[in-house]
Formats: structure tokens, sequence, C-alpha cells
């Protein structure tokens, strides 16, 4: 009896424990869901591997909190995942908590916010970086040009014609062998290109409806010329970055307006000069000039010209790699051959550089500290008999305005000695020949005597240590203090894309 029941209770024990028969059904814990906020993907260390295999195109925004860059782009995000999912496409949009989750920043190397990454087919080795604009739209089309092709197979007349009228500027391809490395070359670059549409063909009577003979890609418009031609180098082949080039110039307008939309593309373009008209064009009387400013364009194009609405009209040609600016010296009225004749006199080096300069004020010597401008300063600076002292300063600068006491207090000081000035410039407002000042403030000493000497001040900012270095003859001890931090010149946009982003 004890037996049975012994055996019975053995039974019972492997029942329960499931080794009896088939073993246990095998119940699988559920994997971890990935929740969603406003149609986008919330990831974590755990979930972005399920998240890749279930998406095969998945863009990711590593992001912080606290990032204004990546406050702004929240609602386009949203957006852009919005048009996405209305077209039942198979991109998802996705975003990590930067600092909540160190170990993702570390393994695709973030170090800056917002940073986005594409992943493709699940491949977490190799993402490829979003630098393009930050609008839904232009987040959307990126990403529909990756999943898709980036351009429109073209078959006849009629769908060709419907292209290019739909938009303003297209780009269609004319390859004879579709198969052929150019055409590789094409679709790479209509990829980034999201300001432009793109077409492609290899239909002998679309070549022959455009006057076509050889490969060849063709910009059309709905301004200026109408149409600009780039033909395929037949032993060199397809230059990406020539064909680039070339698109980017020939999509703007003869003239172009500046303002905060075509400004980016402007400096994108890489064009060294440009010449910019300053017209207001609620005046009759300026806009009329436009006509023979637009007549002497076509000639200097892939040089720019811009315009800007202001109170009179007149002339500025500028040299992006010099900085340098030119203006007609005889103020005589716009017209095509005047324009003409100014451009041609820059490039021969003809006309020396406009430097911008305030009037020298009546009393620029009353004070303490002088006040120079570009008009007066060589005469002042390299005055033989003299030690000057100058600071270039900003009038928004923070550090100038901290150390604005004890400028005024060592101008005080030596207000008598004949052999020492102290003087200041607003380098905003003016401009040097002898050269430019890139961060604020800048504390340049002139010793007097021959040979035009300049010596930069790099120590603290106070009356004692200035002190010490003009009675030291424009030296300090090494023992002095480091130099203090500068603030820096505001920069011209990019040339590129990318938006700005905010450091770890």
């Amino acid at each position: 009896m004890d037996s049975q029941l012994l055996l019975v209770l053995l039974l019972l024990l492997l029942r329960a424990s499931g080794l009896w028969g088939q073993g246990p059904s095998e119940e699988k814990l559920p994997e971890e869901e990935v929740p969603e906020e406003d149609g986008i993907l919330v990831l974590s260390r755990h979930t972005l591997g399920l998240a890749l295999r279930e998406h095969p195109a998945l863009l990711v925004e590593f992001y912080a909190p606290w990032c204004g860059h990546c406050k702004a782009l929240a609602p386009e995000y949203s957006k852009a995942a919005a048009l996405l999912a209305a077209e039942s496409a198979k991109t998802r949009l996705a975003k990590v908590d930067g600092p909540a989750e160190p170990e993702l920043t570390q393994e695709f190397a973030v170090t800056e916010y917002p940073t986005l990454k594409f992943f493709r087919d699940g491949n977490r080795t190799h993402p490829e970086e979003y630098t393009g604009p930050r609008e839904a739209e232009s987040i959307a089309e990126w990403l529909r040009r990756r999943v898709g092709s980036s351009a429109t197979r073209l078959e006849d007349e009629e769908s060709t014609q419907a292209l290019i009228d739909a938009k303003d500027i297209v780009v269609i391809g004319f390859f004879q062998d579709l198969e052929d490395e150019d055409v590789a070359t094409f679709l790479a670059l209509a990829q980034d290109a999201l300001d432009m549409t793109f077409g492609l063909t290899d239909r002998p009577q679309l070549f022959q409806k455009f006057g076509l003979t050889k490969d060849t890609v063709v910009l059309f418009k709905k301004f200026d010329e109408g149409r600009a031609d780039f033909p395929v180098d037949g032993e060199l082949g397809l230059d990406q970055g020539d064909l680039s080039h070339f698109l980017l110039t020939h999509s703007m307008h003869l003239i172009t307006e500046y303002n905060s939309q075509t400004s980016p593309k402007i400096f994108a373009a890489r064009i060294l000069n440009h010449l910019l008209l300053f017209i207001n064009q609620t005046l009759a009387s300026h806009r009329e000039l436009l006509a023979g400013f637009g007549e002497a364009a076509p000639p200097f194009r892939g040089q720019y010209f811009g315009l800007k609405a202001e109170e009179a009209p007149t002339l500025r040609f500028i040299n992006m790699e010099t900085t340098k600016k030119y203006t007609p010296s005889d103020g005589g009225p716009v017209t095509a051959a005047s324009v003409t004749a100014f451009c041609h006199a820059v490039l021969n080096g003809k006309v020396k550089p406009y430097l911008l300069s305030q009037e020298v004020p009546a009393d620029w010597d009353q004070r303490p500290v002088k006040t120079l401008v570009g008009k007066n300063f060589e005469q002042v600076a390299f005055d033989e008999t003299k030690n000057v002292f100058i600071k270039f300063y900003a009038p928004w600068c923070t550090h100038c305005k901290e150390m604005a006491p004890a400028w005024e207090a060592l101008a005080e000081k030596y207000r008598n000695r004949e052999d020492i000035i102290i003087a200041e410039l607003d380098a905003t407002a003016n401009e040097l020949e002898a050269f430019a000042v890139h961060g604020f403030p800048t504390l340049k000493y002139f010793p007097a005597g021959p040979g035009r000497k300049v010596i930069e001040y790099k120590s603290t900012r106070d009356l004692e240590t200035f002190s010490k270095f003009l009675d030291n003859g424009g030296e300090l001890p090494e023992e002095e203090p480091t130099e203090e931090p500068l603030a820096p010149l505001p920069e011209m946009p990019a040339n590129s894309t990318s938006e700005p982003k905010e450091e770890l």
C-alpha cells in the first residue's frame, strides 16, 4: 500500500513538473512591443533590434529632451511620419532619447543632437546619416527616393511633357543604355537633390523630340532660357560633382532675390563672385533697373547675381573666398552696359576693394578713449610717433561690455602720455585693408616706429595687466594668465543643406 501510494505521488510530481509524456507546452514570453508617440516609434536598447527586424527601412532620430533644435524638429518629424503612413509607405520613423540610452549613442557614434540615421534591411552596422532639410516634405521625399526610385521612368512624349509641365524645375537624364554606370551616377545624385524632380529615359523618340543625339542631362525650367543641357562626356563619363554644380547653377534665376529662403541655395552653389543690386522694389524707378541688370547677367552665369531690397539703387560685387567687396566708382545709372563693364573691371583687377567705414566723428579724439573708424584707422594706428593700443569690438558682445570699464580706466591713466593712444573701433561697422577681425574683443598694439608692426594682446583684460603690457613696450612676463574667450563672429550659411545641432 505504501509503495502504491509512493508511486502515485511520484506520477503526480512528474506531471506537475512537465517531465511526463510530451513535456511542457512551451509558452514563449511575448516580445516587448515598441511604443509609439504621434506615429513615431520610441526605441530603447531593448527594442531597437526588434524594430530593425520588423521595418526594412527605418529612420531613427537621436534626440535630447533639452535640445532646442530637437524640439523644433519634432512637429515636422511627426508630419513626415503621417505623410508616409498615408501613402502606406514601407518606411517608418523612430526616435531614441540619447541621454537615456548611452549604449546606443556610443554604438552609433552620436556626438550632437539631433542626429538622424537611416537603417536599411535591418543592417545595424552601416546606417546612412540624414543631412537633408528638416521640413516634413523634405524628410518624406528623402526617404521615398531611397525606398523607391529617385527618378521617374519615362516611356513616351505624353508622360514626359506632363512631368515637365508639373514642376518649375525638372531634370531628365537621356541615356541610350539604362544599364550604363552613368545612370547609377545620375540616380545617386537625384537621391539628395530634393528641390528638383527627376526623370529618366532611353526612348529614341524622346531623344529625337528634344534634339539630342548623345547621352545628355537636360534641366527644364519655367524661367530664363527655359532649358540647359549637360552632355555626358563619352570618354570620361558622367561626373557627379560637375553635374551637381551645373544643376545648382542653372536652377537659379539669373536675377535671384536674396532672402532667408534663397540664401542656403545661394551659398551652397559655391560660386566665387557675387554681384548684388540693392534696390527698393516699392519704387517704380528702381524696378526699371532690373531690365538692364538681367540683360547683363547671362555671360556671367556661375558668378551669381543677387538682389535685395534697400533704400537706394547701388551695386556690390563680392568675392566669397577673400570676402572683398567692390562698388562702381562713377555712380552712374544701372544699365546692361554699365553692369557688364563693372564686372569685367573687377575680374581684371582694375577696381580696388570697397571697405565699409563710418564717418569720422568730429570729436573722435576728445575723449580718453579715441574713436577710430575705417577712414582714420591707418593714419592713427600706424603713426610712427605713437604707441597705439586698440580694442576692436562689437556693440552686442558681452565680453566687450565686461571689459569696457577697465579700458576706460586705462585710457584715463595714460591720457597725459603724448606717446600713448588708447582707442576703440566698432569692427561690425568698419572694415580694414590691413587685416580682418575674427572675434570680439580683439586687442592689438601698434608700437611706435617704422615697419607697421602689430602685436596681438592675448592676456587678462584688467587695468593692472594692461598697464604692465604698455609699460613694458608691448610685452608681458611669461607667468601672466593666458588668453580669455572671444565672442565669435556670426558665420555665413554653410555650403550645404545641413541644419544646426547641439553638441553633447
